[in-house]
């Protein structure tokens, strides 16, 4: 694979970190990687003697499997390190924890922290990479990556391939529509989206945009049907009820009614959008069980693509940069 590798920075903390050829050679990477998923034997020697932990600090399951799955298909160790029931629960802080792993041997420690600026932290504590798998609401740069590639697979195909391979999002226009407020997914798709040459809009309630939001590489919108007329891809974000301390919306059947995803709305697409969700879903609140399953979602299909991304990741600064 391409000796770019070399460009990249060590950790993975913020899509700030990337410029557009990094992003590029990642999601390029991914490609290459994929078929490895679809081999008799999904294994590469990559990474073998290599530890990878991953460090949860907040539950979620698919990005916990996905890192792991990643990791042990390119032969890497792999120790999982959960919050609940660890030295963490006794008061343990997040440095001694990762003074604690860097003495094991890690060689990348993969963070998801409640703490926005977790990873950053934890970078100037260990000398292995650290890849931010989500810290607070800042950002989740790894979701931003698979969702690219997702869009970019089904969307850019013009250089004659099947997956758009070599290609930027130049000319898609994207809508991101939900709570933009407490979501780290949203933060890092539009940097790498608009990194990437894509148009977004951001589709929310006024109580689910952020303070300064105006200063994003974004267009604002209230009205959904107005936002998915003319969007080639859209993507659905989880209403953060726990994080939520005061009324955001007057209700749930109000909130879905203007800002949730189904058949109906999908009549006005003048295309029928991509429709993509980080997960976990809420039928019924921000997209309907139809619109989840429909033709055009591509949902479960994010999942798979997040192991060969994460594959991607691991293997640009652990197997080339930084051998």
């Amino acid at each position: 694979m391409s000796d770019n590798a070399t460009a990249m920075k060590k950790h993975l903390l913020s899509i700030n970190d990337l410029t557009r050829e990094d992003a590029l050679l990642i999601l390029d990477t991914a490609d290459e990687l994929a078929r490895v998923s679809d081999a008799p034997i999904k294994k590469l020697p990559t990474l073998r003697g290599r530890t990878v932990v991953n460090l949860f600090y907040e539950d979620s399951t698919r990005t916990r499997i996905s890192f792991e799955a990643a990791a042990k298909r390119l032969s890497a160790d792999v120790i999982n390190f959960s919050a609940k029931g660890s030295s963490v629960s006794k008061g343990e802080s997040l440095k001694d924890t990762a003074l604690t792993l860097q003495s094991m041997g890690a060689d990348a420690v993969i963070l998801r922290h409640g703490a926005s600026g977790a990873a950053h932290r934890l970078a100037q504590w260990t000398n292995g990479v650290v890849i931010n798998a989500g810290d607070g609401t800042h950002e989740h740069p790894t979701q931003a990556l698979l969702d690219a590639f997702t869009i970019r697979k089904h969307l850019k195909r013009s250089s004659g391939n099947a997956t758009g391979v070599g290609e930027d999002l130049s000319g898609l226009r994207i809508s991101i529509v939900g709570d933009i407020l407490h979501s780290r997914v949203a933060r890092s798709n539009v940097l790498l989206l608009h990194l990437l040459g894509a148009k977004i809009t951001l589709v929310a309630p006024p109580t689910l945009l952020p303070v300064g939001v105006e200063e994003w590489p974004v267009e604002i919108c209230y009205d959904f049907n107005e936002a998915i007329e003319d969007c080639d891809a859209v993507m659905m974000l989880r209403l953060q009820l726990e994080r939520m301390k005061s009324a955001f919306f007057p209700s749930a059947r109000e909130y879905s009614r203007l800002f949730g995803l189904d058949r109906e709305r999908l009549l006005h697409a003048r295309k029928k959008p991509l429709i993509l969700h980080p997960g976990p879903i809420n039928r019924g609140l921000e997209i309907s069980a139809e619109s989840a399953d429909a033709v055009e979602s591509v949902i479960l299909e994010q999942v798979a693509n997040g192991v060969s991304v994460r594959m991607a990741v691991l293997y640009l600064l652990l197997g080339g940069a930084h051998e």
